[in-house]
């Protein structure tokens, strides 16, 4: 016959689960619409002014389940650049590196819209946020880093360009540096035809490609 403490931690383990099973699951799905919730405020007011509270309202989230699930702010924002990560030049291989380097200005400028803002955004949060530095490099620049050298180096590796070209080097710093040096000199996204004239006047001739007229 069981005794009476024995009987109340029975019943206090039946009246309480364990904090693993009262913790609540998100779908991948609602995970998805969580991020892109974040990014989208992000980029309408800046780090500063996004909130836990503000996301629990545009996704009609409870902010305890934020908070569980993310604990903090840096750390919610670092999720949703890793879960929002895209890859858009990796697929990119049209057997000619200058083609290969119109295609990537024409999917660059495409997104202009949305990374750039972004890339303000975060700025000067990530100058004191490690974390949020790596989230934001792994997510929008690392990859397009690595897609755009891949295309020199299958150019060198064809012949088009010495793989001694100085020029090589800036090649990938021009073209996405460029995304957040037009907003500052001119107030305009650095768009799809924007890169490509770049493209065309500056990126190509200094890697010894003709350029189109």
């Amino acid at each position: 016959m069981p005794t009476q403490d024995t009987a109340t931690t029975a019943t206090a383990a039946t009246a309480a689960p364990p904090a693993s099973a009262r913790r609540s699951k998100i779908t991948p799905e609602r995970e998805l619409e969580l991020y892109e919730a974040v990014l989208d405020l992000l980029r309408e007011g800046g780090y500063d002014v996004l909130t836990m509270e503000g996301v629990a309202a545009r996704t009609r989230c409870s902010k305890s389940t934020l908070y569980r699930q993310w604990k903090t702010k840096p750390r919610l924002v670092a999720a949703a650049l890793r879960g929002t990560r895209q890859v858009r030049l990796a697929g990119i291989d049209t057997g000619s590196l200058a083609d290969d380097l119109r295609a990537a200005t024409g999917s660059i400028g495409a997104g202009s819209g949305r990374d750039t803002p972004l890339l303000h955004a975060l700025g000067h949060a990530t100058l004191h946020n490690p974390e949020l530095l790596r989230a934001l490099h792994e997510a929008l620049i690392e990859p397009e880093v690595a897609a755009i050298e891949a295309m020199v180096r299958r150019g060198v590796e064809r012949g088009e360009v010495a793989a001694d070209d100085p020029a090589i080097e800036f090649v990938a710093p021009q073209l996405l540096g460029v995304l957040r040096a037009r907003p500052l000199l001119e107030g305009r996204f650095a768009d799809g035809p924007y890169l490509t004239r770049f493209l065309e006047a500056s990126v190509l001739p200094a890697l010894g490609l003709s350029g189109r007229p």
